[in-house]
């Protein structure tokens, strides 16, 4: 796959690229240079964060979860917790 740089510097990567490296819009990526070549990976550690109520818990990067979605896993969890 092959992709040309515009005058901003800027470069896209290909949709079947980013899918299969797991990247998604705002990920923050880190550039290496290394044997004549330019390497692009994700950012080690990198966590958002989300509070309902008052409970804070990471957003896991999980295709097909909303936020939404993860914090109705969690209450489940919870009352079902709850109730035993």
């Amino acid at each position: 796959m092959s992709a040309t740089i515009d005058a901003a510097g800027r470069v896209v990567i290909p949709k079947a690229l980013r899918d299969r490296a797991g990247l998604v819009a705002g990920t923050k990526v880190e550039f290496r240079y290394h044997d004549g070549a330019i390497e692009i990976s994700a950012a080690p550690h990198q966590r958002r964060w989300e509070q309902v109520g008052r409970v804070r818990y990471p957003i896991l990067d999980q295709p097909g979860l909303s936020s939404l979605q993860i914090g109705q896993l969690i209450e489940a969890g919870r009352d079902e917790r709850l109730e035993a």
